[in-house]
């Protein structure tokens, strides 16, 4: 029962390994050329949102700090 888990194990690993792979050998033979489609009407905001993002997380990052480092004494005690 174990070499067949050892088996199984092995397989799937091989399988996720050699999925990528194939399928880059497989996209790299074919003869159809992907072009870009044009854009019209693009949008002019610039990473808006990744300020907003950035100090979301650093006031969860000091939450975090102050809840931890957060002074009072109720922890129990072993006798």
């Amino acid at each position: 029962m174990r070499f067949g888990k050892f088996g199984m194990a092995a397989a799937v690993a091989a399988s996720l390994v050699s999925a990528p792979v194939l399928a880059q050998a497989v996209q790299s033979t074919s003869s159809v050329a992907r072009t870009s489609a044009t854009v019209e009407g693009e949008n002019e905001v610039e990473g808006g949102s990744g300020i907003i993002i950035a100090i979301l997380a650093a006031a969860a990052v000091i939450g975090g700090i102050i809840i931890a480092a957060d002074g009072s004494e109720n922890t129990p005690t072993s006798p």
